[in-house]
């Protein structure tokens, strides 16, 4: 088992409807982690989220965050890999969002290492929601700031949410700026609202894991997985399950799957299948 890492998404997958995960799995993974389990996550969270979300829980592995944007280390609080979007590309990114009267939300890893989210506006209620959420659940901080005025050098990720109508015709555009990776899925706590991330190409829970891989020699990877963005993270395993309410996609991609998130289904198969078969 000490040369297999299990590696997990958050929502959807991990975590309960609620976005929470339940004492039962943070008091049974603390426990097989004690007892040897290699585990970590990958997820689109920023540190600060990640962080309040998995608060119980003893992780002692770097972990992929923002679809693998940052690789981050619990322990020591800090990011161990960057990887920026190239300057021209935000630029154009920008360009396109004011012709297309569109805003999201932007974020610039800080010289002192800290996450900084902007917002330009929030009259669009997407964004007003899911600045609310995250200020109220996790206290995570937000800027207004014109992105036109942000330096394009430090900026790792630029999120978009809107309905699919509006959303896919964003993502055909921006699918053309060079140096740029696009992660388009729907929302699983909204049934209107989907998502379109941006970040650099050489980003990705594919490459998250495979830094894992290399650094701490691993022989195996169990990866875990419900979401569209989630596929590349199946890529880069030896062994994949999906949940059993993943999108179809998901679950033609895996080799197994187990129960639902709502019933920690991951928690249920790490302890049947984690030590015994592993």
């Amino acid at each position: 088992m000490i040369n297999t890492l299990f590696i997990s998404d958050l929502d959807g997958t991990l975590l309960n409807d609620y976005a929470e995960l339940s004492p039962y799995a943070a008091g049974s993974l603390n426990a097989m982690m004690a007892g040897g389990l290699h585990f970590t996550v990958a997820t689109a969270r920023t540190p600060v989220s990640f962080e309040g979300i998995l608060s119980g829980v003893k992780l002692h592995l770097p972990v992929g965050l923002l679809n693998g944007v940052l690789v981050y280390d619990p322990v020591r609080k800090q990011s161990v890999r960057v990887h920026t979007i190239p300057p021209g590309t935000v630029t154009a990114i920008v360009e396109s969002l004011r012709f297309k009267s569109s805003t999201g939300l932007m974020y610039e890893l800080r010289d002192d290492g800290r996450l900084m989210t902007y917002y330009e506006s929030l009259e669009h209620k997407p964004v007003r929601d899911f600045v609310a959420d995250r200020m109220g659940r996790y206290g995570t901080s937000f800027r207004k700031y014109a992105f036109s005025n942000v330096s394009p050098d430090r900026i790792l990720y630029v999120t978009l949410i809107d309905t699919y109508d509006r959303i896919k015709p964003l993502h055909d555009e921006m699918a053309a700026h060079p140096g740029l990776s696009l992660s388009l899925y729907k929302d699983i706590y909204s049934p209107d609202l989907w998502y379109l991330e941006l970040h650099s190409q050489n980003a990705s829970k594919r490459g998250a894991v495979a830094y894992l891989r290399e650094v701490y020699g691993y022989k195996r990877v169990v990866g875990f997985g419900d979401n569209l963005n989630d596929l590349p993270l199946f890529e880069a395993c030896d062994f994949r399950v999906a949940v059993q309410n993943a999108h179809p996609d998901v679950i033609a991609a895996a080799d197994f799957v187990c129960g639902p998130n709502t019933e920690d289904g991951v928690i249920q198969w790490l302890e049947e299948n984690a030590v015994t078969r592993l």
